[in-house]
């Protein structure tokens, strides 16, 4: 069982290579085999016994995450003990038809009897097998659907065991990754990269490394692995290899220990001194299967077919194995001079490190695709990240979230544009990335191949230079609607998007008229009447007039713009109130994803309404679902009972508004005394709009001593004479060589907390805090 990864472009080169090199009779895909889930059963069951759809899909839906035959074996504690209230609930309804007489009865019985038979054949995602001579003398083959190629009719554990050779041809994106930001510097610099020959000690990659900025380094990335890296400080390869082979369930807990003994502030020890040899570049600690392969060697004479086998238990975790290679090890071991307690101790780290050894040779090839995605960040940001971006342009969640890492390294992500986007996301002359016209909705890839064709020679002037140059019958009225919202014509100076789709008395947008325009210039062009009697080649035809309007407001471009991109490019809705969310918010809502690590804190959140139901319980009481957005994420709250009445009149879309919530238990379960899922309880509501002027108390102005002079004291004391109001003014002054601060109450200036301050303030680019 081999596993190789490609880039996922290439993967389907690989195969027809197999095919090609040792012929179609000697390569095959593998099948798989599904089977009979609990509610499939049910579902498949009442199918046949003709219930009708409305009651087999309600009996379906009683069955938890549990198989039927496992459920029906339980005792009523047990059931009680294992499932939640709603599952409860519903588990004891299903088990009560179990012995009813009707149809329903029949159904839970029949079902209960078929659960687990196969139900259909499927194809093995990335496996496939290459055989020495014609596949049909080894294994029984089929045809598979939708592929040319045969299938074994073994499954993948029998293939296996029956002596083939199975090759996983796996896709990694990563790969791909690193092809496109070669492929964009080329583009953009004619610079050659050759990946595999940078070097292994760079510098500025380490430093990289060592501050945590791995957002979108393989393997690194998660929170967890960053705070990790900050206190290795990693400088060599090697770190990164073990880093790799440590952060995993189970050798975890060895991490601080390993960073300590990097940096000397854990003593290194051995068990026996012979054990540095293959330990030192760990720190004494045991990381990989190869280091117990060549300790179980030097310490007790295995031979390299043994300490393959030592390898092979612990990989796959077979005890039995294990308990017949100690003894073997434990005498080997004596005969060398060794004590035997001592042995035994080794033995027994080892069985513990069975539950997560890790192979070197595995986490060299990552951590060195790890380390070529560094380099390439740490020296090639902007490309890097358009690749990034590009590699993830189908998943909308993935691009806000690298759009923040953009927006942290100070790289501007620009809006598709006519002028300077391709397909995918790409870099600009200005080192900025542009977005690809690919990841608009209902922009096709021959609409975008034909506008990048259009403009090799020179780039677009006008709507109307657009429309005389590319194929029309490739872009269509609905790509340019979408690049219209998306911004894509924003470089045409002059006309703003709502002009584009003004439509005039017979109905007609203007963005049409540009491209019937097009349409007849072409027209004209190829005709016969123009070579033959016009005295230039050039068509003259007069452009269409180009209607004025009022620009949209911006909350509606934006709205607009993230339904056909999927995200807020150009700005944000909740820009104009970026001074409340930062001084009165104290979550975002990505946090709300896990509620229990939340219970008894009061959040303060903002964000914009999207989409408001409200809704009437089968009581008669109102309640109301709602969704609020903010810079980094949706979340979508219900809310019930006296709280509805009191904050509806808040749950309007487009409604800017700053919630104060408290995370509470869930209700408890009277029968089995078991509390439900975290519930959110709201406190109150206001709107955003509000929040500064409603909340502030108290401004406080952070100066420091060095930049205090008397001309910018009058300036500051002039600012504030011209707001005077009722909160209070404190000014914090700080010398940061000695570490000194001295924060002292203005007794004689009250001023007022309002955005015309506040910008002010900013303008002048002095720090301050609100409370």
């Amino acid at each position: 069982d081999i596993d190789i990864d490609f880039d996922d472009e290439g993967r389907g080169k690989v195969i027809q290579y197999v095919i090609d090199k040792y012929g179609s009779s000697q390569v095959a895909q593998i099948i798989t085999y599904g089977t009979m889930a609990a509610k499939s059963s049910i579902r498949d069951t009442g199918r046949v016994l003709d219930l009708p759809l409305p009651e087999t899909d309600r009996l379906a839906k009683l069955v938890p995450d549990v198989k039927l035959n496992k459920l029906f074996g339980w005792s009523k504690e047990e059931v009680k003990e294992k499932l939640n209230a709603d599952q409860l609930k519903n588990a004891e309804e299903l088990i009560n038809k179990l012995d009813e007489e009707g149809l329903e009865g029949e159904v839970i019985r029949q079902a209960k009897l078929i659960e687990g038979s196969l139900r259909n054949t499927g194809i093995h995602a990335c496996g496939v097998i290459i055989t020495p001579s014609d596949i049909r003398n080894i294994v029984p083959v089929s045809l598979a659907k939708d592929s040319d190629m045969w299938c074994t009719q073994f499954d993948n554990a029998v293939a296996e065991s029956a002596g083939l050779l199975k090759m996983d041809f796996l896709g990694l994106k990563t790969l791909t990754l690193i092809k496109d930001t070669v492929k964009i510097i080329k583009a953009m610099t004619n610079e050659e990269i050759d990946i595999d020959a940078i070097p292994l000690d760079d510098e500025k990659t380490y430093e990289l490394f060592q501050r945590g900025e791995t957002v979108g380094i393989f393997q690194y990335e998660s929170p967890g692995m960053q705070k990790h890296l900050k206190s290795l400080r990693p400088t060599a390869f090697s770190d990164l290899i073990a880093m790799n082979a440590l952060y995993r369930p189970g050798p975890l807990e060895y991490i601080p220990s390993f960073i300590k003994r990097k940096h000397g502030n854990e003593e290194i020890e051995y068990d026996l001194p012979a054990m540095k040899e293959y330990l030192e570049e760990t720190y004494g600690i045991t990381v990989y299967q190869e280091q117990v392969m060549q300790l179980s060697q030097k310490l007790a004479n295995f031979s390299k077919g043994d300490a393959d086998l030592l390898r092979k238990a612990m990989g796959k975790k077979i005890f039995d194995l294990l308990s017949k290679l100690k003894p073997k090890f434990l005498d080997g071991g004596e005969s060398n001079g060794y004590e035997r307690e001592i042995l035994e101790k080794i033995w027994k780290d080892w069985e513990a490190f069975a539950s997560y050894a890790f192979n070197k040779s595995h986490s060299t090839c990552y951590a060195l695709i790890a380390y070529q995605t560094a380099y390439l960040k740490a020296h090639y940001p902007a490309e890097y990240m358009a690749a990034v971006l590009s590699n993830n342009m189908n998943d909308i969640k993935q691009v806000s979230f690298f759009m923040e890492e953009c927006k942290r390294m100070s790289i501007k992500v620009l809006g598709p544009d006519v002028n300077e986007s391709f397909y995918k996301f790409t870099v600009n002359d200005d080192n900025a990335i542009r977005f690809g016209m690919g990841a608009v909705k209902g922009v096709g890839s021959g609409a975008v191949k034909t506008i990048i064709e259009g403009r090799k020679d020179k780039k677009y002037k006008s709507i109307f230079d657009l429309t005389k140059t590319i194929d029309l019958r490739s872009a269509n009225k609905k790509a340019f609607d979408s690049l219209v919202y998306a911004g894509g014509f924003d470089s045409f100076k002059g006309v703003n998007r709502a002009q584009y789709l003004q439509e005039n008395r017979d109905g007609i947008t203007f963005i049409e008229k540009a491209l019937r325009f097009g349409a007849k210039f072409q027209e004209n062009k190829n005709s016969a009447q123009v070579s033959l009697f016009a005295e230039s080649d050039e068509v003259q035809l007069q452009e269409p007039e180009i209607p004025y309007c009022e620009p949209w407001p911006t909350l509606e471009e934006l709205k607009l713009e993230k339904d056909v991109v999927g995200i807020y490019i150009s700005g944000h809705p909740l820009d104009d109130f970026q001074t409340p969310l930062e001084h009165f918010c104290n979550a975002p809502l990505e946090v709300l994803k896990d509620l229990t690590q939340l219970l008894n804190r009061e959040l303060r959140i903002g964000g914009i309404i999207g989409e408001v139901e409200h809704r009437i319980s089968k009581n008669g009481k109102g309640w109301a679902s709602f969704i609020v957005e903010d810079y980094t994420d949706s979340y979508e709250f219900r809310i019930f009972g006296e709280e509805y009445l009191k904050f509806k009149h808040f749950l309007i879309e487009n409604n800017f508004i700053y919630m104060r919530l408290l995370v509470k238990e869930g209700w408890r379960n009277r029968e089995t005394g078991k509390t439900g899922d975290p519930r959110i309880s709201f406190l109150s509501f206001q709107q955003l709009q509000d929040t500064l002027e409603k909340n502030s108390k108290k401004l406080t102005l952070q100066l420091s001593i060095d930049d205090l002079s008397e001309e910018k004291s009058k300036e500051i004391i002039g600012l504030f004479k011209k707001f005077k109001g009722k909160n209070q003014l404190e000014f914090s002054f700080y010398e940061n060589n000695e570490k000194i601060k001295l924060t002292m109450l203005s007794e004689n200036y009250k001023i007022s907390i309002n955005e015309a301050l506040i910008s002010k303030i900013k303008e002048k680019r002095l720090h301050f805090k609100l409370s």
